[in-house]
């Protein structure tokens, strides 16, 4: 199948990008590292590789707006309306891993259209998977379909999560969760990448991921790539698109019930105590 052009503009960006984020990942003790906030760390290769994708995006599709850790909003070079295209860019998702030298890092696009994800792609450079989806087309690896896993048994399961280590007062949630999450799932992970963790999901190499106090370009890209892999994304609530409510529950759909069932007993038993 042909990929789309906005799909080809997004596969060129993020391998131009990962050339980069590669030389300075061999690099890494040499890095200067400045303090954002409490647990939050953003380095130069970070605003190198933002950089580059705003120049390569802007480039290919003036009439696209952003939306960028870094940046945050910017307009497009062309004219900016309410129902402008817009790029939600993460250009180093895992930066703590990045930062010590732990080869669990990527770079994360998705496409915005009207308030819905219409194209995603998540790259990781050190296993070089490019992992991608379009609305309608299904999700892939490279060139190969992807789908979630068929595993029922929520006791056989393995997951994902991640603390929310800059919204302290998130952090008692997702105790309660993780705690009642592992009672039940021996196979609990936390790998430091959300959207890798999300393309995992739409891989069935995880089984289902939550994580709370993520922001759109964390889950952005991971959101469609797991829909179009026959997955379930939504709010931990389950309810909304993950995209900008700040939290993220994604599984396959014989456990996502389950899971979500567990997190919420959590979250109400931890509010009555």
């Amino acid at each position: 199948m042909a990929l789309s052009p906005n799909m080809n503009v997004m596969i060129r960006t993020v391998e131009k990008t990962a050339r980069s984020l590669l030389r300075d990942f061999g690099e890494v003790e040499k890095l200067q590292v400045s303090r954002k906030g409490p647990g939050d760390f953003v380095s130069n290769a970070d605003r190198r590789a933002e950089e580059i994708i705003y120049t390569e995006l802007s480039k290919a599709r003036p009439d696209y707006s952003f939306l960028m850790e870094e940046r945050g909003a910017v307009k497009a070079v062309q004219g900016d309306g309410p129902d402008t295209p817009r790029w939600i860019v993460d250009p180093l998702d895992g930066t703590f891993n990045f930062l010590h030298g732990i080869p669990h890092w990527c770079i994360s696009i998705g496409l915005e259209e009207k308030g819905e994800i219409t194209a995603a792609i998540i790259y990781d450079p050190c296993k070089d998977e490019i992992f991608r989806a379009e609305k309608g087309d299904g999700a892939f690896l490279r060139n190969f379909k992807l789908r979630v896993s068929g595993r029922n048994a929520i006791e056989a399961a393995m997951v994902a999560t991640g603390s929310p280590a800059s919204q302290i007062d998130k952090r008692d949630v997702f105790l309660a969760e993780y705690n009642a999450v592992q009672k039940r799932i021996p196979g609990v992970r936390r790998f430091g990448a959300a959207a890798l963790d999300m393309a995992y999901v739409a891989a069935g190499r995880l089984d289902g991921f939550w994580e709370r106090g993520l922001y759109p370009w964390d889950l952005a890209a991971g959101h469609l790539i797991v829909k179009e892999a026959q997955g379930r994304s939504t709010d931990i609530a389950g309810t909304k698109s993950p995209v900008h409510e700040g939290n993220v529950l994604c599984a396959n759909g014989l456990i996502y019930d389950e899971l979500k069932t567990i997190l919420s007993k959590a979250s109400e038993n931890k509010d009555a105590a």
